[in-house]
């Protein structure tokens, strides 16, 4: 079983945003928007599910360095946790700052910054490559000699940390504002106006903030998002936008000392032949959020299957030590396939309805496999025979979003 505090803690996330929505109908808040929140935790879904992948480099490093390289050997207990804990958010704070001043990096990061919303949902808006491009931050901690596990859990509780932070709910927190990463800092971060771009990098404490001179104190509304926004309900697509464009702004740059400065210097740099350095500008009066409308029953459809695509993946993240390659590879492409297909419904792409009939049996096949064992055979097939049957009816029957397409197309 996965004991990560991260996939244990997945009910909580559930039940505090439904609060969260609650507060904010009593603030006469709109909050949240049904294609936004369901693409923030697409994204997350696709950062845990291929982190399952990627965690085997990051962590497998950390140990060998740990295990043959360490100066000391330092005792696990509490104490010497709440050191690595400190120590452990002063590595994530630079991490997080070269991820924001590298461009290559923020092709990682930028997943993060790209809704433009601000509320738990987006907390979960996680990166499927910025570990990638971080995880070497970390590796002094294992010459010093902190414990592996120990590490994942000191990892785990900081982003846990993290999550209640992504709320306009809660306003300053008086002492705590001091030293603390609190809402009020991390809006700040999430600011697309440039006084507040790169700034609160801070995990769990805003200390290091203050002492490295990036800290920004909240002033004006923040508007979320980023300069260049995605205009996107694609969680793939989210992953891949600032590398696609980095490739093409590639092209333009003719000789190779050039082409390695765009890659590590920050986002926005240009040669001086090309414009130079882009700055962030003011956001514009007119500005309006990216957002697309669809009809009522095909959003009560995409929460009916995201409910289900939901359960798949926490059952895969918590059963996946127990899974081999061949089903972790089959599940994941399931479970990424499904995020996109949702996109296609948001977006009205005239390919939605034929690849999400694929999609259902594809599901429905996944869904058979995994649970042979759970349930009996006929009653597991009738079961997934009700699900595909009513969900072919329930495609079928939304005749209008078809005709939408088809006006669009035409």
């Amino acid at each position: 079983m996965n004991l990560s505090p991260v996939v244990i803690a997945i009910p909580m996330y559930f039940i505090l945003m439904a609060i969260e929505m609650i507060a904010l109908r009593f603030q006469k808040h709109p909050g949240y928007r049904m294609n936004d929140a369901i693409t923030n935790i697409n994204c997350g879904v696709i950062s845990q599910v291929t982190g399952v992948f990627i965690k085997v480099l990051s962590i497998g490093i950390y140990t060998l360095i740990y295990q043959h390289l360490a100066l000391f050997q330092i005792p696990s207990n509490v104490w010497t946790f709440l050191l690595l804990f400190f120590l452990y958010d002063f590595c994530y704070y630079w991490a997080h700052r070269m991820s924001h001043e590298i461009n290559l990096f923020w092709g990682g990061h930028v997943v993060h910054h790209s809704s433009e919303e601000y509320n738990l949902s987006v907390a979960l808006r996680q990166s499927s490559t910025q570990t990638i491009w971080t995880f070497f931050f970390y590796f002094p901690l294992a010459l010093l000699g902190f414990d592996p596990v120990m590490l994942v859990l000191a990892s785990g509780i900081n982003l846990l940390y993290q999550f209640w932070i992504h709320t306009e709910v809660i306003g300053r927190m008086g002492f705590l504002e001091k030293f603390m990463n609190t809402p009020s800092h991390h809006r700040v971060h999430h600011g697309r106006n440039p006084k507040y771009i790169d700034k609160n990098h801070g995990g769990t404490f805003i200390l290091f903030d203050k002492w490295f001179g990036t800290f920004q104190e909240e002033e004006e509304k923040p508007t979320y998002g980023i300069t260049t926004p995605v205009k996107s309900w694609n969680p793939v697509w989210v992953n891949l936008a600032h590398y696609a464009s980095m490739k093409e702004e590639l092209k333009m740059i003719p000789n190779w000392s050039d082409r390695v400065k765009y890659l590590f210097y920050k986002p926005g740099w240009l040669p001086d032949y090309l414009g130079g350095y882009r700055a962030p500008k003011e956001v514009e009066p007119d500005f309006r959020k990216f957002d697309t409308l669809v009809p009522a029953a095909m959003n009560w459809y995409v929460f009916a299957q995201y409910i289900l695509v939901l359960v798949l993946t926490g059952f895969f993240l918590f059963k996946v030590e127990t899974f081999t390659w061949l089903p972790k590879v089959l599940v994941s492409l399931i479970i990424i396939w499904t995020t996109v297909s949702f996109s296609g419904i948001f977006e009205k792409r005239a390919w939605y309805a034929p690849q999400e009939i694929a999609r259902i049996m594809a599901f429905a096949g996944v869904v058979f496999f995994l649970a042979q064992t759970l349930l009996p055979l006929p009653a597991l097939g009738g079961i997934l025979g009700v699900y595909c049957l009513v969900s072919f009816f329930w495609l079928w029957k939304n005749q209008q979003l078809k005709s939408e397409i088809h006006s669009i197309s035409t």
